[in-house]
């Protein structure tokens, strides 16, 4: 089995904490007639380096040390350059330090007989993928055999079997939240913040997903001189799975909707209810406030002083309670 040849950029002075020195900058496998080269967020001299092998256009290199671009795709035939086709994809990528959906940007440039990959993060599928080639030499042989358009392809269905699980975990969120608004559990305003959180992750994926789906019918038209005849029908797989994605996402969008709006009536029915309860209390009490402060003047009054004036008071209390709650049943207000 060949061993993986390393490019690693040059540095001045020590590492930076936290980078592994033997981790290979470049990664390149070659069997039947093709190369697949894997780099994660090249530097520009390392960008520079594959464009004078492959003899790639300057513009490409500056969309690839560009970490802030839309998809796009780029077909050059022959005459214009070596012939190749350069394409800038965006897959969901989980960031853990601020717990949201980003997108990882996946720069992919496609010839005869190379294959290169550049993405801006780590995609493990993509890893996944180079490893197993790597490992597994006949698995190689029959991949690479087939051409760089099929070998793009394997990539991509790798990156979008890999967003269908995340999508599963946004369902499962949702059906939690269903769930526990059914039960009429004492939590609406935590809910709150998780609906949030599903929403956000949904706004997120959306904005991800949206402006890929024109592009990879562009990829799809683009890639297919570098695909035999009988597999051009593959990329109408990968289309298909960014469709079904977009509309899982309108799905989900509209139930999430749907919640936040059942969450809120709640919320709003646990206030009117809590008011509701206040109110009651302070209707009830006016009266007898007014009671009391009336006799409690330095007024002397029949049975001033007395027992008997007291529980005369006390009776007075409790009469104008019993008949204002019995009105209050009548008018059906309890």
């Amino acid at each position: 089995m060949p061993s993986l040849p390393r490019i690693r950029t040059r540095r001045a002075g020590p590492p930076p904490r936290g980078v592994d020195v033997a981790r290979p900058r470049l990664a390149e496998l070659q069997s039947e007639g093709l190369t697949w080269i894997q780099l994660e967020a090249p530097s520009h001299e390392e960008a520079q380096l594959l464009s004078a092998r492959f003899g790639w256009h300057p513009l490409d290199i500056e969309d690839v040390l560009s970490r802030r671009e839309r998809p796009k795709v780029d077909v050059y035939s022959e005459e214009e350059s070596a012939g190749y086709l350069f394409a800038v994809l965006h897959f969901p990528v989980y960031n853990a330090s601020v717990g949201r959906l980003d997108a990882g940007e996946l720069d992919v440039f496609v010839g005869p007989d190379y294959l290169v990959t550049l993405p801006a993060v780590e995609l493990r599928p993509v890893t996944r993928l180079f490893e197993r080639c790597y490992s597994n030499e006949e698995f190689r042989r029959n991949l690479f055999a087939r051409g760089s358009g099929r070998l793009l392809y394997e990539v991509l269905d790798d990156l979008y079997d890999y967003c269908f699980p995340i999508l599963d975990k946004i369902a499962l969120k949702l059906r939690q939240i269903d769930e526990e608004i059914d039960e009429i559990t004492p939590r609406a305003k935590e809910r709150v913040r998780d609906i949030h959180k599903v929403k956000q992750e949904i706004i997120s994926y959306r904005k991800i997903v949206r402006p890929q789906r024109p592009t990879l019918r562009l990829l799809e038209r683009g890639v297919e001189r570098f695909l035999p005849q009988e597999l051009e029908l593959y990329f109408d797989d990968i289309v298909d799975a960014s469709e079904r994605i977009w509309d899982n996402l309108d799905n989900y969008k509209e139930v999430v909707e749907a919640l936040e709006d059942t969450n809120e009536s709640l919320i709003n029915h646990q206030q009117n209810d809590i008011l509701y309860v206040l109110t009651i209390f302070s209707v009830v009490m006016l009266p007898l406030t007014f009671i009391t402060g009336l006799f409690g003047m330095n007024v002397h009054f029949p049975g001033f002083g007395t027992t008997h004036g007291f529980l005369v008071t006390l009776g007075l209390l409790v009469a104008t309670i019993v008949g204002m709650l019995g009105f209050f049943r009548w008018k059906r207000w309890l």
